[in-house]
């Protein structure tokens, strides 16, 4: 067994995917996912083995895979991850109250002393803070 601790991929050049081993070598998210999809597209490719150079889950890069192949360069666009619906959102004209007694108290209020004083007011009986 070879003791390799000292060698690591950043300063290690590595033929079989073309990198140069330079210690900063920048490559942007897209030109990952893209050079991914072209290794594991080929025949001889060994999806896992792949996985575990480029620094992905086999999860993830099979995502990629399927997301290449359904729709083309195009899915491999980053995806927002924001939910589709937010059914516990607090309603817009209790978010502008709130936003208003926070600026009257100059930014000093916590969302504690807000729900109190709204409360004192009388105004609508808001969640916990």
């Amino acid at each position: 067994m070879v003791d390799r601790r000292s060698e690591t991929s950043w300063t290690l050049p590595d033929p079989w995917i073309g990198r140069d081993g330079m210690p900063f070598y920048e490559v942007s998210m897209m030109d990952q996912k893209r050079e991914f999809v072209e290794f594991a597209s080929r025949e001889w490719a060994n999806v896992r083995e792949l996985c575990r150079r480029f620094g992905i889950s086999p999860t993830t890069g099979y995502k990629w895979l399927e997301r290449y192949r359904s729709e083309g360069p195009a899915g491999l666009v980053e995806r927002s991850r924001r939910p589709h619906l937010s059914p516990q959102r607090t309603a817009s004209a209790i978010e502008a109250r709130v936003l208003q007694v926070r600026d009257e108290s100059n930014d000093v209020w916590g969302g504690r002393k807000i729900r109190q004083a709204m409360k004192r007011h009388g105004e609508l009986v808001i969640p916990a803070a």
